[in-house]
């Protein structure tokens, strides 16, 4: 790839490119960057290059003749080397917000070229005359555009065949796959009275996979909602895992199949569990049915339906029995008992963002019709899953 870097300060430009990884990377060859200087595209002894702009205001404005004469340099030197026309960006605050999407996007052209705006901006005309696109790192003002080009060459850059020593060192990372990255340790074991988390000492990869996934998938729910939101439209859960011989659900009968059930939901006996019976039964009364999902003879999960409604309720699976499919399963196991209703439906609390995320990716979807105040009315739409 052939990156080139339109700026009033080539040398700033040219020093980050050739330090630390990057600079090891341009010394392989594994791009080739240019750092243009536009005054040297000037035609004035003072070598201006910008003036006041029309309509009066504060600053100065960069003239459009110097950044037009140094793209069209480029685009000769690229047709000279035989390659296609290179993709030009302009930085500007005005520019389409930057993120991982979009350095994938311009990885894959042959040649990017940035330009970098200063003062008060570019004369529009070149942007329209020579611009593909326009980009903005941040809601934020910085005096030149020479960081925001930066930014955008170091994501892009990296991407690039090689210059990374595995390609995993850039597919776990943060927004790779629309989340942040989970939390990382090194040496020592203990840091002043803080511990790594166990499993990342069992060297069991499995587990390892399993809770640095859960990490990423929580602390994104967390700190970015918006971004978790976008995830889960984008990774629908598609297969469900296989039951195996151990596990089973059954339906609630008996005394003391409601008594594991309610001890299941308090975790403790006493007045709350008495409590929780009672709601049960109550509800068995006026129509529903509930599953006490078990793995082996520890009941671990619970799930209730209401066949004249519709309604999917008491979905619940034990601390220490999550992150392990269950709850998928049971909630396939209520959609199917539900076959008669067209789109079954659940409330959710609109805080519990980790049991929306879950609906949403079996197909649940907000009801723009219902209001529930704190809670969330999730209707089924009908997506197809298949068994692992």
């Amino acid at each position: 790839m052939r990156i080139d870097i339109v700026t009033l300060f080539p040398e700033l430009c040219d020093t980050f490119l050739s330090a630390s990884i990057l600079g090891r990377a341009r010394e392989k060859n594994l791009f080739e960057a240019h750092c243009h200087q536009i005054r040297d595209y000037t035609k004035n002894k003072q070598r201006q290059t910008d003036d006041y702009p029309y309509g009066g205001g504060c600053g100065m404005v960069l003239y459009a003749q110097p950044i037009a004469d140094c793209l069209r340099e480029v685009q000769r030197q690229c047709e000279e080397q035989g390659r296609a026309r290179p993709h030009i960006v302009f930085m500007t605050a005005a520019g389409q917000p930057y993120n991982e999407t979009t350095a994938r996007r311009l990885a894959s052209y042959d040649s990017l070229t940035l330009v970098c705006g200063h003062y008060e901006g570019i004369d529009e005309r070149v942007i329209e005359a020579f611009g593909d696109e326009e980009i903005s790192i941040g809601d934020y003002v910085l005096t030149g555009g020479e960081l925001a080009s930066l930014v955008v060459a170091d994501s892009v850059l990296r991407l690039q065949p090689g210059v990374l020593a595995e390609e995993k060192g850039y597919e776990e990372e943060s927004y790779w796959d629309g989340l942040i990255e989970y939390p990382q340790y090194t040496r020592p074991e203990v840091w002043e009275g803080r511990a790594v988390p166990p499993v990342l000492l069992t060297g069991d990869h499995n587990k390892i996979d399993a809770w640095r996934g859960q990490r990423s998938r929580e602390r994104t729910r967390l700190r970015r909602p918006d971004l978790y939101e976008a995830w889960c439209e984008s990774h629908p859960i598609a297969r469900i895992p296989r039951w195996k011989r151990s596990e089973r659900a059954q339906l609630i009968r008996t005394d003391a199949q409601f008594d594991a059930a309610a001890a299941l939901l308090t975790g403790e006996q006493g007045e709350e569990c008495a409590a929780a019976r009672e709601n049960l039964m109550a509800k068995r009364s006026a129509g529903w049915a509930f599953y006490l999902h078990s793995m082996g003879e520890t009941p671990d999960a619970l799930v209730g339906v209401c066949h004249k409604t519709g309604e999917i309720a008491q979905l619940f699976v034990k601390s220490d029995a999550r992150e392990q499919g269950i709850g998928t399963k049971m909630l396939d196991f209520a959609l199917k008992k539900l076959s008669e209703h067209g789109s079954p439906w659940l409330n959710v609390e609109n805080s519990n963002t980790a049991a929306i995320g879950l609906f949403r990716r079996m197909g649940f979807v907000p009801d723009a019709n219902e209001d529930k105040g704190e809670n969330l009315v999730m209707r089924y739409c009908g997506k197809k899953t298949e068994k692992l």
